[in-house]
């Protein structure tokens, strides 16, 4: 009986097609032959192709469209360069370039003439001369232009246009932005996340514990209900207090880490931007803060927490008039005379001071019914102070974030309130109210996303201006939404708010009020409160790693990453900020 044996397998360790040169046999006949990678999903093209389409370069010669000729004719390697993406084996030297090592001036010119068009390519007035991309017809040029060939005559508009992709990008939606603090290099990186594996996290946490609550509310006026584009009311300016301490100014969070209520301490405020952070474009920074086995998570001073934005998710965001091309770094940037009001720091400014007057103009403090007092006064108003407070309720509460039941990993968190609903008990918890406020500047400006005319398509077509706001404020209306739900409070009431002349940005009128539950305005808005705990308590385990310290974690500027940094323990202080003044006095 014959005998039957296998032949010997030579495999690949690194992963390739084909044979490696480690294990080639001796034998081979092709040894010395090189070999050009290609990918398994490429096609066989052309064994050679002697003549270049564009006419200026040298022949190439291509054994698989994705190398050589292929990529200039549109093949898979084509196509690759189009898309962005290096086609497969393109970063390897070339096994069949030419370099030659004698003097050019042996060679002599033979042919300059230019080669004939295929058929199909040349001079037709459809769709060959532009696939083709060696003709430049009517038909054609446009589209050849675009696709990479021949750009000439009627052509090159098309070629323009394929050309001019991402020209001057820094200018538009790729502008350099500045970090929210100035990184050291002192400062160790000891941790950073991508947004999209934060995006992937998923954490269900029960119904919150209620400690305290203290502040008085006053009603909700329902007359800003009814508002219409037609019976618009002027936003006036009111005089009130409201105050929004950081985490470790706050005694009462002070009182409540002493008697170890919780593991992580922090605000609404702090704790909604870290919950959508993946959301968030514009850079800010939360300074933590190891003492034991306790977090608290702060704001720094001046810093971004004490301002609101505007079209942050926007696809052509406003920008301050100063950008600076960051590819020219020693361009000196022209800076205006005058700031100009549509702004990025100007339209900030403008939210945030028409957020604090909708919410102190829309509740009633004189008329009936009353306000209501919570079970302790408000702890941040002084016995000197003479300025009367803003409606505001501040609510104490604990989310339980430990995974198994002998996890003990508790938040509190100080949520606010704005009012209440006449008729409701808001000692109870119920009838709560936050208020915010969407503003309008321009709607023929650079920046303002697209946005219609308020005054002439709320009252028609409020749907797809609502829509737009969710577009462009996809950040700051979940972070609205997440401070509602975690406050606990009933209904979310939205103004919106439009500059009386586009031009001023000091009258603004209001043109309507929006009214929603929090927990159905999350789910329009696809705001997952598991995946923000999930963030929270990721962010929490990444600093309970960590030695007891100070610590700043950084959204980058520029890219959809956090970072997070050790730093001196008299950072953000105001010390260091003495001691390098003392230093400047010395030197002078």
């Amino acid at each position: 009986m014959a005998s039957f044996s296998l032949p010997q397998i030579n495999d690949n360790p690194d992963g390739g097609w084909g044979p490696s040169a480690s294990n080639l046999p001796s034998q081979f006949k092709f040894k010395e032959i090189p070999y050009a990678p290609y990918s398994k999903s490429d096609k066989l093209g052309r064994f050679a192709d002697w003549n270049d389409i564009s006419g200026d370069r040298p022949t190439n010669l291509g054994l698989a469209s994705g190398t050589g000729g292929g990529q200039a004719r549109g093949g898979p390697g084509g196509r690759g360069r189009r898309d962005g993406q290096a086609a497969f084996g393109s970063g390897t030297a070339s096994a069949f370039a030419y370099f030659h090592a004698e003097d050019e001036s042996s060679f002599s010119l033979v042919d300059n003439k230019a080669t004939a068009a295929r058929r199909g390519g040349g001079m037709s007035r459809g769709r060959g001369g532009g696939r083709g991309g060696s003709g430049y017809s009517r038909g054609g040029a446009q589209r050849g232009g675009q696709r990479g060939g021949f750009q000439g005559g009627r052509g090159g508009g098309g070629g323009q246009r394929g050309g001019r992709r991402g020209w001057r990008d820094w200018e538009k939606t790729g502008r350099a932005r500045e970090s929210s603090v100035a990184i050291s290099p002192d400062w160790a990186m000891l941790e950073e996340i991508e947004f999209h594996r934060l995006a992937k996290l998923r954490m269900e946490v029960d119904e919150p514990e209620d400690l305290e609550s203290y502040g008085r509310v006053y009603p909700y006026d329902k007359t800003y209900d009814r508002i219409t584009t037609r019976t618009e009311k002027p936003l006036q300016l009111l005089d009130r207090i409201k105050y929004n301490p950081t985490t470790s100014d706050d005694p009462v969070i002070q009182q409540l880490a002493m008697r170890d209520t919780a593991t992580i301490y922090t605000t609404d405020v702090i704790l909604s931007v870290l919950m959508c952070a993946p959301r968030s474009v514009y850079p800010w920074d939360i300074v933590v803060i190891r003492e034991g086995n306790k977090l608290f998570f702060d704001k720094r001073d001046g810093g971004p927490f004490d301002t609101v934005t505007v079209n942050e998710n926007a696809a052509d965001p406003p920008a301050d008039p100063t950008a600076v091309n960051p590819n020219n770094p020693n361009e000196k940037p022209a800076v205006p005379e005058t700031p100009s009001i549509n702004s990025v720091t100007s339209l900030s400014l403008e939210a945030t001071y028409i957020n604090q007057n909708f919410s102190f103009q829309t509740v009633t403090e004189t008329a009936p019914p009353p306000a209501v007092d919570f079970s302790k006064p408000n702890p941040f108003y002084g016995p000197d102070e003479t300025e009367p407070l803003a409606s505001c309720g501040y609510r104490y509460r604990v989310f339980d974030l430990g995974i198994t039941e002998d996890e003990d990993i508790r938040l509190c968190v100080r949520t606010e309130v704005d009012a209440y609903t006449p008729g409701q008990d808001p000692r109870q918890g119920r009838g709560l109210v936050t208020i915010r406020a969407l503003n309008e500047f321009d709607p023929r400006a650079p920046g303002a996303g697209g946005a219609p005319d308020w005054r002439t398509k709320l009252d028609s077509q409020r749907g797809a201006v609502v829509a737009t706001e969710m577009k462009n404020n996809s950040c700051k209306l979940a972070k609205w939404t997440v401070q509602s739900v975690l406050a606990g409070a009933d209904l979310l009431k939205i103004g919106w708010i439009s500059r009386a002349n586009p031009r001023d940005n000091t009258r603004h009128v209001v043109l309507s009020t929006t009214s929603t539950r929090p927990s159905d305005f999350a789910g329009q808005l696809n705001v997952s409160l598991a995946n923000g705990w999930g963030i929270v308590r990721t962010v929490a385990d990444m600093c309970m790693k960590q030695p007891e310290g100070k610590y700043i974690l950084i959204k980058d500027p520029n890219k959809p990453v956090l970072r997070l940094y050790a730093v001196p323990a008299n950072a953000f202080t105001g010390e260091e900020d003495d001691d390098e003044g003392d230093d400047g006095d010395d030197m002078e």
